[in-house]
């Protein structure tokens, strides 16, 4: 049995959205109160998290300084240095401890991805894969029925059923043969059945040869002719529901790309990117992430990772409802960052910072010139 991301996501995911149709009929309201469900449970791991940041950022100095005494003192004496060193951290903190929160996290995070990704936010694609021999070769390999992965498709609101590709008579095929690609549930009960118990909703699958197009024919109804040997691979796809659905000011759930092959601009993706980019930089901001205690380059790349990060949507697209999960899951973390960084430090804490505000205070003071006393020494030097 699945219990990992198949399984958060058809059995903890799909359920809530389901629930959330049942209430208000808005599969975007859905996707934000998905979203916002997940982003509180996980509330308590990524607080942690983010407390650990504010920490190390404020002992990072000391014990960097630390650090440095010690391999100083130690530096004949490899044994003590490093026992020294893990004193050291024990005392200040691991920094890859708040990393931990993060990763027990992922798996979550995933499968909320992965639901946002398939039916009925977006279409279903299945990959056949074929091999063709010759006639006289094909009757020496034993037939064996070909099966894809199932995955979950909403054939209806609040209905769903899981649904694979066959080949009943298997993938392996002789020139010149013919077979046909179905689709069913996992009980059995064709596809084609299933759409005709809801004929209001236009599901209507479609195939194209994605490698070895010269090898076979495909019609529309999942016929397949092999023409040559080789291999082939056939992707199916099965629309999603509400793919073409809108909401707010996002024009379709399920589209993909900020612009179109005709060079048409969707400014509803534009607007989640940018907001993406924007809402990932405060939240950075806030952290303290953007700042490198002087490290020129250090800020450079501080200031460009959210272009990076916003742009690479632009060239790796995902569906808009995808798209309107991750800015809302962004936004969230930004308060979450904003409320946590109000948070009174621990009395421990309070004194480091207090320390080093007095000796930032010290070094700016003798860094400033002091113009009367200057001129006072001339004057004497003069007389």
């Amino acid at each position: 049995m699945d219990f990992g991301i198949g399984f958060l996501s058809n059995n903890v995911m799909l359920p809530i959205i389901d629930f959330f149709y049942g209430i208000v009929p808005s599969y975007g309201l859905a996707i934000v109160a998905l979203t916002l469900i997940v982003r509180f449970a996980l509330y308590p791991l990524s607080a942690g998290s983010i407390r650990n940041m504010r920490k190390m950022r404020i002992v990072q100095p000391l014990m960097q300084k630390r650090m440095a005494e010690i391999k100083e003192r130690y530096k004949d004496e490899p044994q003590k240095q490093q026992e020294e060193m893990v004193n050291v951290q024990k005392e200040f903190g691991n920094p890859l401890a708040g990393c931990f929160p993060l990763l027990v996290q992922m798996p979550v995070l995933l499968a909320l991805f992965a639901t946002l990704r398939g039916s009925p936010f977006s279409s279903a694609n299945y990959s056949v894969n074929l091999q063709i021999f010759p006639a006289e070769q094909i009757e020496q390999i034993q037939p064996q029925a070909f099966a894809t992965a199932p995955q979950n498709i909403y054939v209806a609101d609040g209905e769903h059923v899981k649904v694979a590709a066959i080949l009943p008579s298997g993938n392996k095929l002789a020139v010149g043969e013919q077979t046909k690609i179905q689709y069913q549930t996992v009980e059995g009960k064709p596809f084609q059945v299933l759409l005709a118990e809801h004929p209001e909703n236009k599901l209507i699958p479609d195939w194209k040869v994605t490698k070895g197009e010269d090898r076979v024919k495909i019609d529309a109804q999942g016929n397949v002719e092999a023409l040559q040997l080789g291999e082939v691979t056939i992707q199916g796809t099965i629309p999603g529901l509400a793919a073409e659905k809108g909401f707010l000011f996002i024009d379709a759930l399920g589209r993909v790309g900020a612009t179109d092959p005709d060079g048409t601009i969707h400014w509803d993706i534009v607007a989640m990117i940018v907001s993406f980019g924007i809402s990932l930089y405060v939240s950075q901001m806030l952290s303290g992430q953007n700042s490198s205690g002087g490290n020129p380059q250090q800020d450079t790349v501080n200031k460009i990772t959210p272009v990076i990060f916003s742009g690479m949507f632009l060239f790796f697209p995902l569906p808009a409802g995808v798209l309107m999960y991750m800015v809302i899951g962004n936004i969230f973390q930004t308060a979450q960052t904003y409320l946590l960084s109000r948070e009174p430090l621990p009395e421990e804490l309070q004194k480091i910072v207090e320390t080093q505000e007095k000796e930032a205070a010290v070094i700016e003071q003798k860094a400033l010139p002091f113009e009367p006393k200057s001129a006072k020494k001339k004057a004497t030097g003069g007389s």
